[in-house]
């Protein structure tokens, strides 16, 4: 199993991380116990205690609650169960941990589901018990023994609270039926007593990094404004409760970082600064706004004025070239980061889980498309795709990984896969050079920034197959071979580039597999930085066509191709160098 296939670049990267050393504050760094500037890189382990709906890309209510309830009523909650084991076993094993680390990770943050460590306040057989679960308990010392192995940082997140902490429902598998955090003492004192339980076992364990309390509070506590939280000027309850937890987590735990989250899905301090505790770090989580020093100045104007460290604690869902300004951003401003996530059925992560056929006849009916499942085509669907959750079944993203670790620190380019021309090879158009847009690739539209932008949602990879820049690459029609690809939606003054070696040197011809739409193209084509010749595109409607460069004099060794566009509407699928 390769999946250690970027551990030879990782020597352009500093990335420290000791073992058995606890981390700490200090002003506005986080360091650890040898004074050491501790930059966290790190990936959230979003889907595997608390699914989300578009995750596992379900069409209705995304509470994992939900999914759970439509699921049993294709397979029986017997079944149902047998599937949710199959789960948390096989999303997260140590293959993943070690993986991590080999690509430049130095740190996992856990989304914890509660109920997988208590029962909720409402199954409690005495009011104000606490039932404690071993599941989570076992899952998480797992967790912990394979950062342990790997010399990485756990990072331990309550992701659903007790009743919900917020109005978007999904991230927290809350039920609008029942008291939320905020509308329960019980569930309050729950969330308290959960903590103080994990302090109690983590207290002496330095590779947990930190306790990240309340995740993404979105809950208006003021009349008229914003349900989610964003406009709340005060926060008191807010405040109030995160005070709570940390001086019950201090009563049994006086080491461990607390990191507290803003109300508005983390973001919102009105009310809530300044910190109450010496060891305590501030989160922010950003989406789809722009990577400049405005979108994080006020974080910075907060870690500067508080004196406190300040750690992107989730980000993600975007473009590779989103992710990596992102990150650079980050790291030019001595500020961790923690990416959202680590795997889920879709390719703008490291691992994609893949969608096996039965599974799609179950979305298909949940979609309405479809007659519904047999109870037994359904169990080996479910069971199938628990199956492919693990590492070794997922598609490994190179190019995001990529862009995470390498690119924010290098303008070089490198090749996709390796290819050796001895008298000929063939080339997928999807597999340009792994870099950064304008020098590996150029694309026109390169990610999502609605949010600064204002509108809706943008899509960066219109074909949303394959790789994750801005290049719009779709997979053919009726297939379900994860290869049959091709790049479509050129524009003019866009380019692909390839590095390949050539193992004799002499002439040899360009064969490349295109099909014009509409109007007829034009592509130049260019050798080692040279321009060689512009080729016609004809117009092909539906129909696949080769054309051909003149004899193209390559030397032995490194070369390079670039295909630019200088009239655009059509499609590249495959290059053949033939001698």
């Amino acid at each position: 199993m390769k999946l250690k296939f970027l551990a030879p670049l990782l020597y352009l990267l500093s990335i420290t991380c000791v073992a058995q050393s606890f981390l700490k504050t200090d002003g506005v760094k986080i360091i650890n116990e040898n004074n050491e500037n501790i930059l966290l890189r790190g990936i959230g382990l979003g889907g595997y205690m608390l699914q989300e709906g578009y995750m596992l890309k379900v069409p209705f209510s995304g509470q994992q609650y939900v999914i759970k309830e439509h699921i049993e009523e294709l397979l029986g909650k017997e079944k149902t169960e047998e599937f949710y084991t199959a789960w948390l076993k096989n999303t997260v094993q140590k293959a993943d941990v070690d993986s991590l680390k080999s690509w430049g990770f130095n740190s996992v943050r856990l989304p914890m589901h509660y109920n997988l460590y208590t029962l909720p306040v409402e199954k409690e057989s005495v009011k104000g018990d606490n039932t404690w679960l071993e599941a989570g308990f076992t899952m998480t010392d797992s967790l912990v023994k394979w950062c342990k192995s790997n010399n990485m940082y756990l990072i331990l997140d309550m992701h659903a609270t007790p009743g919900g902490q917020g109005h978007d429902v999904n991230i927290s598998d809350r039920d609008p039926s029942k008291p939320s955090l905020w509308e329960s003492a019980e569930n309050q004192q729950k969330l308290v007593d959960l903590w103080v339980k994990l302090a109690e076992k983590y207290k002496d364990e330095p590779i947990i990094g930190a306790y990240d309390i309340i995740n993404e509070p979105n809950w208006s506590f003021e009349e008229g404004k914003n349900k989610n939280g964003t406009q709340d000027s005060e926060n008191k309850p807010l405040r109030e409760l995160m005070v709570r937890i940390t001086e019950a987590i201090r009563t049994v735990d006086k080491k461990h970082i607390i990191i507290i989250e803003g109300n508005g899905w983390g973001n919102n301090y009105n009310g809530v600064l300044p910190p109450w505790d010496e060891n305590m770090v501030m989160s922010f989580h950003k989406y789809w706004n722009y990577n400049d020093t405005a979108s994080i100045q006020n974080f910075l104007d907060f870690r500067k004025k508080y004196q406190i460290p300040i750690w992107l604690g989730e980000s993600g869902e975007n473009s590779n070239v989103w992710f990596a300004d992102a990150i650079k951003l980050m790291e030019q401003n001595n500020i961790g980061w923690c990416w959202w996530p680590l795997k889920k059925l879709g390719s703008n992560n490291p691992l994609e889980v893949k969608v096996n056929p039965g599974y799609q006849k179950v979305l298909d009916y949940w979609h309405s498309k479809a007659e519904k499942p047999t109870s037994t085509e359904a169990y080996k669907a479910f069971m199938q795709l628990a199956e492919n959750t693990k590492i070794e079944n997922c598609i490994v993203h190179r190019d995001v990984i990529d862009a995470m670790i390498r690119q924010p620190h290098s303008d070089k380019t490198i090749p996709y896969k390796e290819i050796v021309v001895k008298d000929s090879a063939s080339i997928k158009a999807a597999d340009y050079n792994l870099g950064k847009n304008g020098i590996a690739y150029k694309d026109s539209v390169v990610g999502n920034y609605y949010i600064s932008k204002g509108g809706d949602r943008e899509s960066w990879n219109n074909g949303h197959a394959y790789r994750n820049d801005g290049v719009d690459i779709y997979k053919k029609e009726n297939t379900q071979d994860a290869e049959s690809i091709y790049v479509g939606d050129l524009e003019k003054g866009e380019f692909l580039q390839y590095t390949f070696k050539v193992v004799q040197s002499g002439n040899y011809k360009f064969s490349i597999k295109v099909r014009g739409n509409n109007a007829k193209g034009k592509a130049s084509v260019e050798i080692n930085t040279k321009h060689i010749q512009d080729l016609n595109i004809p117009n092909s409607s539906d129909d696949w066509e080769w054309i051909s460069t003149d004899l193209i004099p390559l030397k032995i060794g490194t070369n390079t191709l670039k295909i630019g566009i200088k009239i655009g509407d059509f499609d590249l699928e495959t290059i053949k160098i033939l001698k």
